[in-house]
């Protein structure tokens, strides 16, 4: 099955795959595991459950233009509600599993949605609690097969056999009203929650996706042979746009993984080719590896270390396209035999590439695992570009940078180092929220809110957010997010806040790794209680304050941090110290733990 081309919709990419691949394809579309082992679903039979479902919607009164939301975790159904509800030319408006009741509330009035497809009881519960709140809201659908008893919900399999009926009645309908779907019509709201404020709902059209779908075709090979594994929120447009239309409109097999805590075991059950991902994942992979090499004889870590220095030496030389000198190519292939075979192994052996996005990849990370054998590409971009404006290629990248600029997007750095953005990719706007939209769309140039600059070679460096620049009363300017991400490679610590805006020195809140903790006090025979207890302990405080003396050697004087806190507990998006991204909420953290802060700094007045 070639790559499809002739596409201007979503809606066209299923019509295609549905009715000119699909009964040809004996490939699964999707795979989920069943009863303990992953079973896959061919293109025909995702057409099958599309067009039922649509036309069971339709059945229910959704049309052209309708917003639909979708709160469900990963999972085939997933795809077929988001493809019905665009093949109607309606909209969908996807919510995080994790979002309140009161979050979920606001979007469906915010939408304006008549109506919601939940995955299971406990979501369902979630909008019945908020449903006499929603004026506009008349369905509520569940995926999961379960008995319903309130009024105007309905399960899945229901509404497929409404649509049964409906077909009979009207058997051209989807397709029909795919024909009619136009490239500038909305296909979709995400709402943003952001680190301050209400969530705002970016309003991108088919277009403005397909650009970035077939981007992604022009940058990555991407195809019939590939096969994804897919855990990141679909919810997403990062995992929507890379990991779900790219996958399916290169002919590619999608598996969903059984959650974040099943992904070591699932990689190696799926020996996938292609995956998307954030930087945690590579930070928990590595210090699982490093904590793993500590404990073997120093006889091995020698070999450890000499194997990674040779990967290294190997993938820099073909990086940099000059010739391998054949010593180095020798003992590579024993460095391979010896350990980075095995290490690659751990995601299964096949992986190509992984895409990673959301957030910055140290650079150690990225070389350290191009040294392993498994190539991370960082791109960059935000849900406002649908979602990507830049990235590293298979074999034209650069670690430290997100890469070069996607085909079709302009960039232009303004004055203060602000990235602007400009292409087909670009939002139409927030929804409902004018001052939004003219603040961060000016003259059709996206205000991103990043600071960066490009080098010589293209390459486009993220350097910070714009809002997030500290200023030290000694009149020094610092990024918070280099720094922050250097610290997180330590394997001592789970989260990092620097904190020093305005203030005389930079100070951070640290959310050790307590596993690591135990088994440092453990060691040592350290005697300690409980996690409390063990944040606290002057033997740990030391143990830190030396991992921070050694991360931060090269940092400029203004730039090192000279005081922390430990915290017993870790910043979640449930206590509301992090968005459904992962991005840490400043604000809110700075005023939950002023105290705290306020500590560090008086104590170094004394």
């Amino acid at each position: 099955m070639a790559l499809i081309r002739d596409f201007k919709t979503i809606a066209d990419i299923f019509y295609i795959l549905a009715k000119e691949y699909g009964p040809k394809q004996t490939k699964p579309m999707l795979m989920q595991k069943v009863d303990g082992k992953f079973e896959g679903i061919s293109y025909s039979e995702v057409a099958e459950h599309v067009e039922r479902f649509a036309a069971g919607l339709a059945s229910m009164g959704v049309k052209r233009n309708d917003n639909v939301a979708i709160i469900s975790e990963n999972r085939p159904e997933w795809v077929y509600s988001d493809l019905a509800i665009l093949g109607l030319g309606a909209v969908d408006v996807p919510l995080y599993p994790i979002l309140t009741s009161d979050t979920i509330e606001f979007i469906l009035n915010n939408s304006e949605s008549v109506g919601i497809i939940v995955s299971n009881k406990f979501q369902l519960n979630k909008v019945l609690k908020v449903r006499d709140k929603c004026k506009s809201l008349k369905f509520i659908i569940v995926l999961n097969d379960m008995e319903v008893e309130e009024k105007d919900v309905f399960t899945l399999s229901q509404v497929q056999s409404m649509g049964d009926s409906f077909r009979k009645e009207n058997p051209n309908h989807l397709w029909d009203s795919v024909s009619e779907v136009d490239e500038e019509d909305l296909a979709t709201i995400i709402y943003t929650s952001g680190t301050t404020g209400e969530p705002k709902g970016v309003m991108l059209t088919h277009k403005n996706i397909v650009s970035n779908v077939k981007a992604a075709h022009e940058s990555f090979s991407i195809g019939e042979t590939d096969s994804f594994l897919s855990f990141l929120p679909l919810c997403h447009i990062f995992e929507r746009m890379a990991g779900y239309y790219t996958a399916i409109s290169g002919g590619s097999t999608i598996a969903y993984a059984e959650g974040i805590e099943k992904i070591a075991q699932n990689l190696t059950e799926l020996k996938p080719t292609l995956m998307t991902a954030v930087p945690r994942l590579f930070e928990r992979m590595y210090s699982k590896i490093m904590k793993n090499v500590e404990k073997q004889p120093e006889k091995k870590q020698k070999i450890f270390n000499w194997a990674v220095g040779i990967g290294r030496e190997f993938a820099t030389a073909k990086q940099s396209g000059s010739t391998v000198p054949i010593t180095v190519t020798v003992k590579k292939k024993l460095a391979d035999k010896l350990v980075l075979d095995k290490l690659k192994n751990i995601t299964g052996g096949n992986l190509r590439f992984i895409i990673s996005g959301g957030a910055a990849l140290a650079r150690e990370l990225g070389e350290f695992f191009d040294a392993v054998g498994i190539k991370i590409c960082e791109g960059y971009g935000l849900t406002e570009s649908s979602p990507v404006i830049a990235a590293n290629r298979e074999n034209n990248y650069k670690f430290g940078t997100v890469g070069t600029l996607f085909p079709g997007v302009e960039v232009k750095i303004a004055k203060d180092g602000e990235i602007l953005a400009y292409g087909p990719n670009i939002m139409k706007g927030y929804y409902k929220n004018k001052k939004e939209t003219e603040a961060t769309i000016k003259d059709g140039w996206l205000h991103t809110g990043d600071i960066g600059v490009f080098d010589a070679e293209g390459f486009l460096h993220i350097t910070d957010r714009k809002k997030h620049l500290f200023k030290t009363t000694g009149g020094k300017y610092v990024a918070p997010a280099p720094i922050e991400n250097m610290f997180l490679a330590s394997k001592y610590i789970e989260q990092f806040v620097l904190i020093g805006d305005r203030r005389m020195f930079l100070s951070a809140l640290i959310v050790p790794d307590f596993e690591a903790l135990k088994e440092y006090a453990d060691a040592n025979r350290i005697p300690y209680k409980d996690e409390k207890e063990l944040v606290n302990l002057k033997q740990i405080n030391e143990l830190l304050d030396k991992e921070l003396g050694n991360f931060q050697k090269n940092l400029a004087n203004f730039e090192r941090v000279r005081k922390f806190t430990l915290l017993e507990t870790p910043f979640t998006i449930e206590g509301g110290e992090l968005t459904p991204k992962l991005s840490v909420k400043r604000k809110v953290i700075e005023e939950r733990y002023g105290h705290l802060i306020e500590d560090m700094y008086e104590e170094r007045k004394r």
